[in-house]
């Protein structure tokens, strides 16, 4: 009788052991949460990287966009000959 269980409880380890990853794998998946967790919290920590730019629109109705106005027909450009 005695036998019957320890093939139960040997059987259960095994079953066990092979639903648990090898601790190898673990300590990877750990540590890239942990990589993945530092690398966010020091993002939002740093804030926008450009707090004053905004999306432009393409009839110049939004802000931050170059204006074409002021380039006075190339005259200041280099190599305009002018």
């Amino acid at each position: 009788m005695g036998e019957s269980r320890q093939t139960t409880s040997r059987g259960a380890g095994t079953a066990l052991r092979k639903l648990v990853p090898p601790p190898a794998l673990s300590g990877f998946l750990l540590l890239l949460v942990l990589m993945f967790a530092v690398s966010y919290a020091v993002g939002a920590a740093a804030g926008p990287v450009a707090p004053g730019m905004q999306g432009t629109t393409q009839n110049g109705g939004g802000g931050g966009g170059t204006d074409m106005g002021d380039m006075q027909d190339g005259h200041d450009m280099p190599g305009s000959g002018g």
